[in-house]
């Protein structure tokens, strides 16, 4: 697992119980490969819970206890590490998001996560729910925003979405929100931070119209996919999931438009937006 980008303890639970399971092992005088075998697990496996890759599974942390002599360590403390301020079927991609050699988003309703400004994802959140109380909203627009350290990270993931041209179109919040938003997408492409194409709706049935998904690969690690449906999402390294997702999205980038002028059309649906609110404002907008 040499040359793999690990997570900050000071910042990530799983990172930190990563680190101490490194440690405890080299103080043990075993190797990954050592560890893993007495684990059932393999050493590759070993290398990716010591840089968070992979998070311990309380039969894993059982296990090292017992092979480690932790005195019930990573027992007792393995669901602090689950704690996130996400659902449980989305707490681990964003951790490995910060781990991600590359990411790929293919977005067939709504900005990705990633990309959203906060008045975006406002705009989601009380659509999602519109009882929920403000703190709650507070709380979620919050932690998606922190999502988005990883761009202003020296070492940030090469990043791609796809965006269907009707996540573009759609007057999410509005026309102040979505030209705002939209604006943001061009800078972080003009700036050199991220490619983005967008698939025009006239091109009618596409490779992926079965929902969303996330394609990460990492330094030294197996990539990963992340499908998502209402209220679940499920976390896959399956060597034939990843092959058949890796080609739908080769097929949708090559349906979609360039690089160039899908920024074009960003930027112009951003313009129309503009033009929208300032000939007819309404009141979401003036808010």
């Amino acid at each position: 697992m040499s040359n793999t980008k690990t997570l900050d303890p000071s910042q990530s639970t799983r990172a930190l119980y990563g680190a101490e399971l490194r440690h405890r092992r080299e103080r043990a005088g075993m190797t990954q490969e050592e560890l893993g075998a007495a684990m059932f697990i393999s050493g590759a496996y070993v290398g990716m819970l010591e840089v968070g890759v992979r998070r311990m599974q309380p039969e894993f942390a059982r296990m090292a206890d017992e092979v480690l002599g932790t005195d019930g360590f990573f027992t007792r403390n393995v669901e602090a590490a689950r704690n996130s301020p996400y659902c449980d079927h989305f707490a681990d991609v964003v951790e490995l998001e910060g781990l991600a050699q590359s990411i790929k988003d293919w977005a067939p309703m709504a900005i990705p996560g990633l990309l959203q400004t906060s008045a975006y994802t406002r705009a989601v959140v009380e659509a999602y729910d519109p009882v929920l109380a403000e703190e709650t909203v507070e709380e979620r627009v919050t932690s998606r925003q922190a999502r988005a350290r990883i761009f202003r990270a020296p070492a940030r993931p090469r990043y791609w979405a796809i965006l269907d041209e009707i996540v573009v179109r759609r007057p999410v919040g509005g026309a102040v929100v979505m030209a705002e938003q939209l604006r943001h997408i061009a800078a972080m492409v003009r700036g050199r931070r991220i490619v983005v194409q967008v698939l025009p709706i006239a091109t009618g049935a596409n490779a992926a119209m079965e929902g969303i998904f996330k394609l990460m690969t990492f330094d030294d690690a197996p990539p990963m996919v992340y499908t998502q449906g209402v209220r679940t999402g499920r976390l896959m390294d399956e060597p034939a999931v990843v092959t058949r997702c890796a080609l739908t999205y080769d097929l949708l980038g090559a349906a979609a438009l360039s690089p160039d002028a899908s920024l074009a059309l960003i930027e112009q649906a951003a313009e129309e937006f503009e033009d929208a609110h300032r000939s007819r404002p309404d009141e979401r907008d003036l808010a």
